[in-house]
């Protein structure tokens, strides 16, 4: 196999659950090939850098491999290595962010009683 779909391969690479999700996210301009956007139908070829924005998380991957089948995680991940500075990048954000205390972790749904407290402080600070 010489080409692949960009969205064949980032769907079999487990970046996204289906090729749907992967061809939004490539229209999105969430996914750029060598610093540039791309389109879905684009044939990758070996050692191509891929540059990806999932959710949080920014990385840049090296297309070591091509499929348009998708198989288990351990072989997906065959498919691309991570450059160093991407993951160092990447988890150096990930500090900032615990460190600035983004991702508040919530006990769920409100109780009762913390809705009423949410609806008290709305009635006083209407804004």
């Amino acid at each position: 196999m010489t080409k692949v779909r960009l969205d064949k391969w980032l769907w079999a690479a487990r970046f996204f659950k289906t090729r749907a999700k992967a061809k939004e996210a490539i229209d999105g301009g969430k996914i750029h090939i060598d610093g540039n956007r791309s389109r879905p139908s684009k044939e990758l070829k070996l050692e191509e850098v891929i540059q990806l924005r999932l959710g949080w998380d920014e990385k840049t991957v090296v297309v070591k491999a091509l499929s348009d089948m998708r198989r288990g995680a351990p072989e997906a991940a065959l498919l691309y290595e991570e450059t160093a500075a991407s993951i160092e990048k990447r988890l150096k954000i990930v500090e900032q962010r615990k460190a600035a205390g983004i991702h508040a972790n919530s006990d769920g749904r409100p109780s009762k009683k913390d809705r009423r407290q949410i609806h008290r402080f709305k009635e006083q600070n209407p804004n």
